[in-house]
């Protein structure tokens, strides 16, 4: 039974080509820090350099907060007239970066769908970004914030994919039953590992990343109209005579995660 569906963002309800995406992001970001006479390389190996700090973060601490001090050690106190520079970035220079992506209609339709049948739909994206990057990219695929009932950020989340604590965090913060979700993802290791924790998972191999070549055919998997369909013969909410169409192919794209 289905109660709880769980999207991940980049990949999944906005296709892109993620390797296009981190490149053309740190070009920006690059340019906009050296146009305020910081150093761009440093910046970004710095940038970088906390990131994977971020990423494995066992502590109480929030990513915002572990980023942050790790990007402390290079610039200490300048950090603090650093941090409104990077929600400026996020809120102007940053935008452009939608044009890597692209906007895919049937996402936008399934995510509505599933709120008709009542459905808490959650937003479960790598949260290595602030609350105004994922939200900007949520808009970007053609969805609003206020379409979730929770979307994970750096600064409510104290894990990130693929440690599987980042969706047991999920599951106590919003206190749901992991059997009664579905994590829907295109990305093996950081999304199908949900089902470690009970979640059900579901595929979406479009924008594939499968950087150790798992075997896929063990997980349900499609487009949007074979998810919807899916979701009718688990959820407890579906609509009667609601049937699914056309299969996605496959195309697997090995990358890193993006930046923060």
């Amino acid at each position: 039974m289905i109660k709880n569906i769980l999207f991940d963002m980049d990949g999944t309800l906005l296709p892109m080509d993620q390797n296009e995406f981190t490149e053309y992001y740190m070009h920006l970001l690059g340019k906009t820090f050296a146009a305020l006479g910081y150093d761009p390389e440093k910046l970004c190996r710095t940038v970088w350099d906390s990131f994977v700090v971020m990423l494995r973060n066992q502590s109480d601490q929030t990513n915002e907060q572990v980023f942050f001090d790790s990007f402390y050690k290079t610039y200490g106190e300048e950090t603090h007239v650093l941090r409104p520079l990077f929600d400026r970035f996020y809120a102007n220079e940053f935008q452009q970066v939608q044009k890597v992506c692209r906007t895919e209609p049937a996402a936008a339709a399934a995510v509505r769908q599933f709120q008709q049948m009542g459905l808490n739909v959650i937003v479960a994206t790598l949260p290595a970004f602030p609350r105004e990057a994922i939200y900007s990219r949520i808009r970007w695929a053609g969805l609003t914030p206020e379409d979730f009932s929770y979307i994970t950020t750096y600064e409510n989340s104290t894990r990130c994919k693929p440690n599987p604590a980042y969706y047991t965090e999920i599951v106590q913060k919003l206190r749901l039953v992991p059997e009664e979700c579905l994590m829907v993802g295109n990305n093996v290791d950081e999304d199908m590992i949900a089902g470690t924790i009970g979640m059900q998972c579901f595929l979406m191999p479009e924008c594939l990343i499968n950087d150790h070549n798992k075997d896929t055919s063990i997980y349900p998997q499609g487009g949007f109209d074979d998810l919807t369909a899916y979701v009718a013969q688990l959820s407890p909410f579906s609509p009667v005579g609601w049937v699914g169409a056309s299969a996605c192919g496959s195309n697997d794209r090995r990358t890193h995660a993006p930046l923060p």
